[in-house]
């Protein structure tokens, strides 16, 4: 079919959203492991399915759906079974269905009933994918070159798969619903299309020169293929193919998806973004900070905005190029993912609690994934905010032209050859493209391929090829193949091989011998194939290869061909690939380590950290050890540690553990919980009270402190800087006892102090009429109030004196006796009790003539 044909149209299918009630979600919770909850909160109304998203959250092993509209969580569902794994998300306006990249388990969710089943499997690791659109679905297992199509619903296969070249790239549905692969080792792409019986070929058409590194980016209608070996665009779709050749220095990378009539290619090696429309490139952006190869990711061009992820950070550019306001998710525990639906772009880390939300106007809002304001509420509680880590500035790689190519191989065939070799020395900069020549042609090469097959050469010549790597320095050293004289005389392929993942992180590939059709077979090359490019990995004389630790990426699914060599250099057409195996070794260390003191439990610290990388093999358990003490954590990334003793500083370490064993362990130090220290300050009595002032060291615990009062009183309750004893008698000796206690153990320290004089005023006031005016003047006779006496009564033996109104005297104690009334000159105020006073020794007055300070109160003195 040539570009001009049109793909079928595609029947059409409403794209309104789904109201989902909080009943339906009981459905959910029992359907399968995806455990919703907090259902009192049912309650709370479902928005609908448009302008909304669902995230993953790796930590909590949780699945949120974030309302565009509101920039909150209103449903979230537990997927503890993927606790700390990488998840792939695909989700459609009825669909939503997770793959746990480490176990390869896939689930679908329905959005009409919220009910979800893990009930399909794929190979683990990276290399298959889900694409979904609608209620269209495929799995695409790109090592192996299969797409078969699935119900979205039961994931289960409709019709026969599709099959590819081993290593394809792509599977992703544009707007139309068409979903489009690309072989890179053909230079083809081909618009997939589903049916009700099973998946059709729409069209095949050639986007590149084989052997070329390609990347996809769907289009609302259509695709646009980037030849990363000749930085050249093709846009593929309705209207006539076009192509487009970019001015880029180093290799280029799409977003799975385009909105709109924008391209957003992105130049990591460069730090560079161009935007590219059907005219031509309409702006080239430079994005501040290091040159870093791995640093920014693919951008999002949307809405006239440019928004670059790199690490916890969103840069963002207008369409002429200027920078905007960045947008920043703090320790984002790995990469973000950008994903524009229903006219809002949603960021999500998945290793953080957080993510937000931009709409149309570019208003970015932040979202708590872990809210406990939703129907799946209950959040994993916040672990403590660990300590930013030292940032090192690392040093700025010397950039050079690569290295030269290793093991360039040729092996003839009938009128061909092929070429190998391994990869280049980088250098700093990113290969672009391996150059070929012989024969007196020359061919690009995708970096990620480094293979070719040389074809229309004449069987009896002599042959030799060179290899060279191009980075953006320029052209690196060139080596030179073996010489090689095709030949129809060539062995039969070898038998497809079987590999097989050790733990100590190596590869095991055997295969059936070769048939040399009578020549001696002198040695095999073996060839890996990932998603989307192919590297041959050795040459070995026998049936057998073990491919050493880390020359495959751990985590990541290869498939492997293999091509028998004669004695005469003939080579054989390649094996079949075998089944994919992913490489793995012990796991990452974990990160963001944090270990802090339980302030309640003795011997105790809390400690926390972030999943470490799985290398290939789930994380099955966190090892968590401190001064001896050892706990296993499975499913989970905080842990207490008791047992360790009071006020001891221990080392904790956190090692993950997968099949093939324990990897590097994250390390920090922590306190337990000492006793308390107690430092006294002073003591402010008063005449009926003390202020006992005091500082608690609190040992790392949460200490309560107790004043207990020696002699009477009453003592207090409370906060550690400091308490007041009550009801105290004045001019008394007291001892104050201060014990602060917290769950390492009790402290007391003692002060002493004397409360202050008790004083009160002689009160006594002549009233308005004629015989009351002289009553308290000491020249008139008979009872002038004032009076003291060596008694508790009045009489006038006992006299020993009269004192002005408002004299002060000193309060000893009090005592009963005759009842005394003090009239109009002192409201009226009658009583038997009598104070002791110093006046003229210890000595008597009646309380209704003398006013105590602090209120008056005889509480405040005890009885003689």
């Amino acid at each position: 079919m040539t570009s001009a044909d049109r793909p079928p149209q595609r029947r059409w299918r409403p794209r309104r959203g789904h109201l989902v009630t909080a009943g339906t979600v009981i459905a959910l919770v029992t359907a399968l492991g995806l455990t919703v909850r907090g259902l009192g909160a049912a309650d709370e109304a479902f928005a609908s399915f448009d302008a909304a998203s669902w995230v993953w959250s790796r930590g909590a092993g949780e699945v949120a759906r974030v309302n565009g509209v509101t920039a909150k969580v209103d449903t979230r569902a537990d997927v503890g079974q993927a606790r700390g794994h990488q998840v792939q998300v695909s989700q459609s306006d009825r669909f939503v269905i997770l793959r746990d990249v480490e176990t390869g388990r896939i689930a679908s969710m329905d959005l009409a009933d919220l009910q979800a089943y893990w009930n399909g499997t794929s190979q683990p690791g990276v290399g298959v994918t889900v694409a979904l659109h609608d209620d269209d679905a495929f799995v695409v297992d790109a090592v192996q070159g299969k797409v078969q199509q699935v119900d979205p619903a039961t994931l289960q296969g409709v019709g026969e798969a599709l099959r590819f070249p081993p290593g394809i790239t792509g599977g992703v549905f544009d707007g139309d619903g068409v979903l489009w692969i690309a072989a890179p080792g053909e230079g083809t792409l081909t618009a997939v299309e589903a049916g009700e019986t099973g998946p059709s070929v729409a069209r095949t058409e050639p986007v590149a020169q084989g052997s070329h590194d390609l990347a996809l980016s769907a289009l609302d209608s259509g695709v646009a293929v980037l030849d990363r070996t000749t930085n050249a665009l093709v846009r593929v779709g309705d209207e006539p193919t076009s192509t487009i050749t970019l001015p880029l220095g180093a290799p280029g990378i799409l977003p799975p998806r385009s909105e709109g009539s924008l391209i957003a290619v992105t130049v990591p090696g460069e730090r560079r973004v161009l935007t590219v429309d059907s005219t031509g490139v309409r702006a080239d952006v430079t994005i501040p900070g290091e040159d870093d190869e791995t640093g920014i990711e693919a951008a999002v061009a949307w809405e006239g905005f440019l928004y670059v992820p790199e690490a916890g950070t969103v840069h963002v550019f207008d369409e002429g190029g200027t920078a905007q306001k960045g947008i920043t998710v703090k320790k984002p525990g790995g990469g973000l993912e950008l994903e524009v639906r229903e006219n809002h772009l949603f960021i999500n880390a998945p290793g953080a609690s957080t993510a937000r939300v931009v709409d149309d106007e570019h208003t970015v809002r932040t979202v708590d994934k872990y809210a406990d304001d939703v129907l799946g509420g209950d959040p994993p509680p916040a672990p403590p905010t660990p300590p930013a880590p030292e940032r090192k500035k690392k040093p700025k790689p010397t950039v050079t032209v690569p290295g030269a190519p290793r093991n360039v191989r040729a092996a003839a065939g009938d009128a061909e050859a092929r070429v190998t070799w391994q990869a280049a020395a980088a250098n700093g900069a990113a290969i672009t493209r391996y150059v070929v020549t012989g024969a007196d042609r020359t061919f690009q090469v995708g970096a990620e391929q480094r293979s070719l097959v040389v074809t229309g050469l004449t069987n009896g010549e002599t042959y030799r090829f060179e290899v060279h790597a191009v980075n953006r320095r320029g052209d690196g050293p060139a080596k030179t193949s073996n010489a090689v004289r095709p030949t129809a005389d060539v062995p039969q392929p070898p038998g497809v091989p079987r590999a097989e993942a050790l733990p100590d992180g190596s590869v095991r590939v055997g295969w059936a011998a070769a048939d040399g059709q009578g020549r001696k077979i002198a040695r095999y090359t073996v060839t890996a194939i990932t998603a989307g490019g192919t590297s041959p990995v050795g040459d070995t004389a026998g049936t057998s290869m073990t491919i050493a630790p880390g020359t495959l990426e751990y985590g990541s699914q290869y498939a492997f061909t293999v091509v028998a060599v004669n004695d005469r250099g003939a080579g054989s057409k390649a094996s079949g690939a075998g089944e994919s195996v992913v490489p793995f070794t012990t796991p990452g260390r974990p990160g963001d380590v944090d270990a802090a003191t339980v302030a309640d439990q003795a011997g105790a610290v809390r400690v926390t950290w972030t999943a470490a990388e799985a290398n290939g093999r789930p994380v099955t358990r966190y090892v968590v050890a401190a001064g001896g003490k050892e706990t296993e954590v499975s499913g989970d990334t905080a842990a207490t540690l008791t047992g360790l003793g009071d006020g001891a500083s221990v080392q904790v370490q956190v090692t993950a553990v997968n099949e093939a064993g324990a990897g590097e362990a994250g390390s920090a130090t922590a306190t337990t919980v000492a006793a308390p220290v107690i430092t006294m300050t002073g003591v402010d009595p008063s005449f009926n009270a003390a202020s006992v002032g005091f500082s608690v060291n609190a040992g790392g615990g949460k200490p309560t402190c107790t004043l207990t009062v020696t002699g009477g009183g009453k003592g207090a309750t409370g906060g550690c800087s400091g308490l007041k004893a009550a009801e105290l008698k004045p001019s008394t000796a007291y001892t104050f006892t201060v014990t602060a206690k917290n769950a390492a153990g009790t402290a007391t320290k003692t002060a002493k102090a004397t409360t202050d004089a008790l004083y009160g005023t002689a009160t006594c006031i002549n009233g308005d009429k004629a015989e009351e005016k002289t009553y308290c003047d000491d020249e008139v006779d008979g009872r002038n109030g004032n009076e003291i006496f060596s008694v508790t009564r009045q009489d006038d033996d006992k006299q020993v004196g009269w004192v002005k109104n408002g004299t002060r005297l000193k309060a000893y104690c009090k005592k009963s006796g005759e009842s005394v009334y003090a009239y109009v000159y002192n409201n009226e105020k009658r009583s038997t009790w009598w104070i002791q006073v110093d006046y003229k020794g210890k000595t008597y007055i009646p309380w209704a003539w003398l006013n105590l300070d602090g209120g008056d109160d005889l509480k405040d003195l005890s009885a003689c």
